[in-house]
């Protein structure tokens, strides 16, 4: 396959001229192949509602949103080494008020949506205010404290999920069958992965992934540590909601006993096992954990195996101990080479060293 490089123009300067590096780009068969391979993996995500029984689709749609929320936990951790305890909170934000406003409000679907997104929003700004005073281990126990406050006092309240027994929340009308509803939670998937793509190659978001590093010397280069870091609240907060208000209209019935800790602490292994701070690895992360139970289950059915409940957190556990000691940059370290040739650049780094998570996108980062 010929890889070229794009033709460089002269400079020239004290010491005379002089060729300034060339950027690299595949050549007219790299990137056929490449496009190629696009296509069939879109087309490959786009037909599996239709290729899945019937039963199962809901089981796509739940994946869906819970690939959302680990993109917007990855806002935090990959991207500012924030870590974030109390994601499922964001999550039920979203589906309560979504619930709220289609039942009790009487708006229409799509604006309950756009007032999940925004409250989910509004909530992460109150918790980043609170967050900008801690850090590290402190700031994980600050929103493990939100998370657990929110499951056992804010969503059993009467007006939120009457009284624990649940709040309605129905679909739109004209996305009611199960196959039209995982069509439109692809299409929000598909939304924030342009929008998260788009972050990273903006100037908010260098300097968002820049306070990862160091926090002091983000402050050097003229950025705003407080304003970014309550911006990658907001944005996380905001997507999660939007997470929840998806969420919500999958059984059409919100339940506050679903937005528990185990559930934070999935979306975090989400994040950790797909690789921090890489948008792929995260989503391939997200989908092997979301169908883990689907495949346990089947598992358990058809061969017998003696597995509950627990077995799928166990599961996840072994995973990320794996990959804190072997492979810190998770899926995305396993998988750098064909994550980096989709992205149109080479299938290795120009070091030779792919022992690290895929970037999360800079300027460079294609969707």
């Amino acid at each position: 396959m010929a890889e070229t490089l794009a033709p460089a123009q002269p400079s020239t300067h004290q010491g005379g001229p002089t060729e300034p590096p060339r950027r690299w780009r595949p050549g007219p068969a790299g990137m056929i192949a490449r496009f190629a391979v696009l296509a069939v993996l879109i087309a490959f995500v786009a037909s599996t509602p239709l290729l899945m029984p019937d039963i199962q689709v809901n089981i796509l749609t739940r994946v869906v949103t819970f690939v959302i929320v680990a993109l917007s936990l990855n806002i935090l951790i990959g991207y500012t080494g924030q870590i974030s305890l109390g994601h499922s909170a964001f999550m039920g934000v979203g589906a309560f008020t979504a619930g709220i406003v289609i039942t009790n409000v009487g708006l229409p679907w799509i604006f309950a949506q756009a007032i999940a997104i925004v409250v989910g929003g509004l909530a992460a700004l109150i918790l980043g205010f609170v967050a900008l005073r801690v850090k590290g281990l402190y700031l994980a126990l600050v929103t493990l404290a939100y998370g657990l406050f929110a499951q056992f006092v804010i969503f059993p309240l009467g007006p939120i999920s009457r009284g624990g027994a649940g709040m309605p929340a129905d679909r739109p009308e004209w996305a009611m069958g199960d196959e039209a509803y995982a069509y439109v939670c692809l299409g929000a998937l598909a939304l924030v992965w342009v929008l998260d793509w788009r972050l990273t190659s903006s100037r908010a978001g260098r300097a968002i992934q820049a306070l990862r590093d160091s926090e002091k010397v983000a402050a050097s280069w003229g950025i705003n540590v407080t304003a970014h870091k309550l911006l990658a609240f907001v944005l996380s907060g905001a997507i999660a909601g939007l997470a929840g208000g998806l969420f919500a209209g999958i059984e059409q019935l919100v339940s506050p006993i679903t937005f528990d800790f185990q559930l934070s602490l999935l979306f975090l292994f989400m994040a950790v096992i797909g690789g921090a701070g890489s948008r792929p690895g995260v989503v391939v992360g997200a989908v092997l954990l979301g169908i883990l139970p689907f495949f346990l289950d089947v598992a358990e059915a058809n061969w017998g195996f003696p597995l509950d409940g627990g077995a799928a957190g166990l599961v996840g556990a072994l995973l990320v101990l794996i990959v804190l000691l072997w492979f810190r940059g998770g899926i995305a370290q396993l998988l750098a080479g064909p994550f980096r040739w989709l992205s149109f650049k080479p299938f290795r780094s120009a070091g030779g060293d792919d022992s690290g998570a895929v970037e999360a996108g800079g300027s460079d980062a294609r969707p």
